[in-house]
């Protein structure tokens, strides 16, 4: 936990989940870069009595200062909002005060300030654009916030191809700001995505399905080459098995081994809500008839029985935001182990200098390497 201290108080702010090891903030030089322009006087402190709405707050900084305005904040991230309450009660702030929405919500119909934490990825921030045009108007301000390594022409272009007239501020501490004028008179359009391709065919019992990528998640247009790598390796499983895509993304990996077994019952989890919705609709469209699935947004298999899953398949990502980091892929790894019945299987994907190897060791006590190239390794590691 850290102690931010910014115009609008002085605030306990953490992670989620805390680790007391963590090395990382719950907010950087961009979110309190925005929070101190809010309140600049050389500019004019911006009024904030009217309805606001935080987009892409990583770990609720934004929406816990400015819970006293009683914002609504709109993420993709199931950790992100766990954060966010979790901070709010650590500053004794009624959760109640902001109303949280995922990026599959419908957005608030009227927004008079609009604040924009810069996601990583540039197909999410069109996303988020278009849905929450129609709220603006043309009194809006609407400020964005970002590091300068995150803030780039094209995402300056996209607040003004879709909302108005952008310009930026100089960078302070290596953020910067985004300053967007609302034009009515732009056209407002739907958002291009989800977006549609049709899987190869050299990927096992999934290929030449259809899948379906909302924006934001990872490689949404087009399949990467971990996972098309771990597709040719995955395990053949008989009879009703319970088996899990952790970390689904758009699900494919899932869908293989429901089409590989039909008998099989697939949970597809994910802490993003744009991942679980890719991941249902491509399940949906590929799935045999009588195919079982469930589909979870979560903090990893914290919702599922311990020793209640047979197989658990995993490509788990290796950055949080900008930063490189394993403590992810640790965790999955752990709960996992949890979760596997006695002779349950975890099956891993990953970049080969990663060493996943490692960490497996020492949580199941073994592991055995299925197969590998230059790049990529699959590993196997079994709950005894």
């Amino acid at each position: 936990m850290n102690r931010l201290t910014i115009p609008q108080g002085t605030f306990d702010l953490a992670r989620f989940p805390e680790h007391p090891r963590d090395p990382f903030r719950a907010w950087d030089a961009a979110d309190e870069y925005l929070l101190r322009q809010l309140t600049d006087p050389g500019t004019g402190p911006v009024d904030l009595s009217g309805a606001v709405a935080v987009v892409g707050d990583r770990w609720g900084a934004l929406a816990t200062a400015l819970a006293a305005h009683r914002p609504v904040q709109i993420s993709d991230s199931y950790l992100a909002r766990r954060a966010t309450l979790a901070n709010l009660a650590r500053n004794g702030i009624d959760e109640d005060a902001v109303r949280l929405l995922s990026s599959r919500d419908t957005p608030p119909d009227r927004v008079d300030v609009l604040i924009v934490r810069v996601p990583k990825s540039l197909a999410f921030l069109e996303d988020q654009l278009h849905r929450i045009a129609p709220a603006v108007h043309a009194g809006t301000v609407i400020i964005g916030t970002g590091m300068v390594k995150e803030i780039h022409t094209s995402t300056l272009k996209l607040f003004e191809r879709i909302i108005g007239p952008t310009r930026t501020s100089l960078a302070v501490r290596k953020a910067r700001l985004i300053f967007c004028t609302p034009d009515p008179g732009l056209p407002r359009t739907p958002s291009p995505w989800p977006y549609r391709y049709e899987l190869p065919a050299d990927v096992g019992p999934v290929s030449g399905l259809a899948t379906v990528n909302h924006a934001g998640i990872f490689c949404a247009d087009r399949l990467d080459i971990g996972t098309r790598f771990f597709l040719k390796h995955l395990p053949t499983r008989g009879g009703a098995v319970r088996v899990v895509d952790l970390g689904c993304g758009n699900g494919v990996v899932g869908l293989s081994a429901a089409v590989a077994n039909p008998e099989a019952h697939v949970t597809f989890v994910d802490e993003s809500y744009g991942a679980v919705a890719s991941a249902e609709e491509t399940f949906r469209a590929g799935a045999p008839d009588g195919a079982k699935a469930d589909f979870l947004v979560g903090d990893g298999l914290a919702g599922l029985d311990p020793g209640s899953v047979d197989l658990v398949l995993n490509n788990p990502p290796f950055h949080s935001h900008m930063a490189t980091t394993d403590a992810t892929a640790r965790a999955m790894f752990a709960g996992a182990r949890t979760a596997l019945r006695q002779g349950g299987e975890l099956w891993v994907v990953g970049n080969r200098h990663l060493s996943y190897h490692t960490h497996l060791r020492r949580i199941f006590g073994n592991c055995t390497t299925v197969a590998g190239d230059p790049k990529f390794v699959v590993l196997r590691a079994v709950k005894r």
